[in-house]
């Protein structure tokens, strides 16, 4: 591999580390923005749902314009967007007298953003002249969760120190990374996804493929395994075990995170002895009992165990679904990466979503809402069964 593209890998994992930005320091002050500006839970649900919506949103969108104005152009303009909608955070919410439809719009920014990054740092990675692209995309996804990590981690420390009414600073200080990676992407080389005797499948043979399908299904269904318990842990472990938010945040979405960016590391390092399939179909029934442990048990630490152990298993869901499409369909180009960033993102959206209409319908009990969420590990491990049946037929 060229030392040129070590830079643009270098940038790709930085990117990642927007996303999670972008997705995980909100959740952070859903209970700040509860008290400080009287916001009933059904609308901070709205807030998760309209970030992961937009997202999801750009996903289908990109198809058509990502190859039009080049992958340069479009990452400069996703980490512009980024920065932009943390900046705004700190703004918009008092220039109305209804402080939600600041946030409202922040989000909106932020989450075009975001979801233009879902797109584009996944193919940037699968361009880039590597001798494992299994690797290389798992290490990638573990840089969302590093910065998971540091999000939580970083920010904690600073409401710590500073108190979290000071809150509006360190949005601005989250904003500085995607502004400095936006000028990264402008020196970078970045490579051609296809080869240069292969042209990308169109959108109607994309879709007329049998195993599209499965896969869609499986970044479905791997998104909302995820983001279910990731973007409540932390208002879990406030009001739902009952400690306080340093421990919450802490024990919460940072073990939740750090046991899956463990996970993918693992894989990034050592993926070439595992069978994806069986690693997946595994982690998938963890999953399973992860859910069950954080919604049923008694005990507040076996709860935040139960978080832990589902970061475990979560790990390996997103990138090997994109990993096992990328090596099943062949030419599927930005159209096929586009599609398995909608269906992730359309996950990310319909999870957590379920979890807080679940829970606000059950008197804000967040364990109802996390345990209507196993459907979804439940349903991946069908789709893994779905796609070895394809695969002997």
């Amino acid at each position: 591999m060229k030392l040129d593209y070590k830079k643009t890998l270098q940038a790709c994992f930085i990117g990642y580390i927007v996303q999670a930005i972008v997705n995980n320091f909100v959740p952070l002050l859903f209970l700040t923005f509860q008290n400080r500006y009287g916001i009933p839970l059904a609308n901070i649900t709205t807030l998760v749902t309209i970030n992961f919506g937009l997202q999801l949103a750009i996903d289908a969108l990109a198809a058509g314009f990502v190859d039009k104005i080049g992958y340069r152009l479009s990452a400069l303009i996703a980490h512009l967007l980024a920065a932009t909608g943390l900046i705004s955070l700190t703004i918009l919410p008092e220039l109305f007298s209804d402080p939600f439809v600041g946030l409202l719009l922040a989000v909106l920014i932020y989450a075009a953003g975001g979801g233009m990054l879902e797109v584009l740092i996944s193919p940037l990675v699968e361009s880039c002249p590597t001798d494992n692209k299994e690797k290389a995309m798992s290490l990638l996804h573990s840089f969302y969760c590093w910065g998971h990590v540091g999000v939580v981690l970083l920010s904690t420390l600073f409401f710590r120190l500073f108190g979290i009414a000071n809150w509006k600073i360190l949005a601005l200080l989250w904003a500085a990374i995607p502004v400095i990676n936006a000028v990264t992407f402008t020196k970078v080389p970045i490579a051609s996804l296809l080869a240069d005797s292969e042209s990308g499948l169109a959108v109607l043979e994309l879709v007329k493929k049998k195993n599209f399908w499965v896969f869609m299904l499986l970044m479905l269904c791997a998104g909302a395994s995820e983001q279910a318990v990731s973007q409540w842990s932390s208002a879990f472990a406030e009001k739902g075990l009952g400690v306080g938010k340093t421990v919450g945040d802490l024990a919460g979405p940072m073990s939740f995170a750090a046991m899956m960016g463990a996970v993918r590391l693992f894989y990034g390092k050592y993926g070439e002895r595992l069978n994806l399939n069986s690693f997946m179909a595994y982690s998938a029934t963890v999953c399973v009992g992860a859910y069950l442990i954080i919604s049923l048990s008694p005990l507040p630490g076996l709860g935040l165990i139960g978080c832990g152990l589902c970061g475990l298993s979560v790990g390996i869901l997103w990138p090997g679904a994109f990993s096992m499409a990328a090596a099943a369909i062949k030419g599927g180009g930005t159209a096929m990466f586009a599609f398995l960033a909608l269906a992730g993102d359309l996950g990310c959206a319909a999870g957590p979503t379920l979890v807080g209409l679940v829970s606000s319908a059950a008197d804000d009990n967040l364990k109802t809402g996390i345990l209507a969420g196993i459907v979804f590990p439940i349903v991946l491990l069908w789709g893994m069964a779905l796609k070895r049946k394809n695969q002997e037929a």
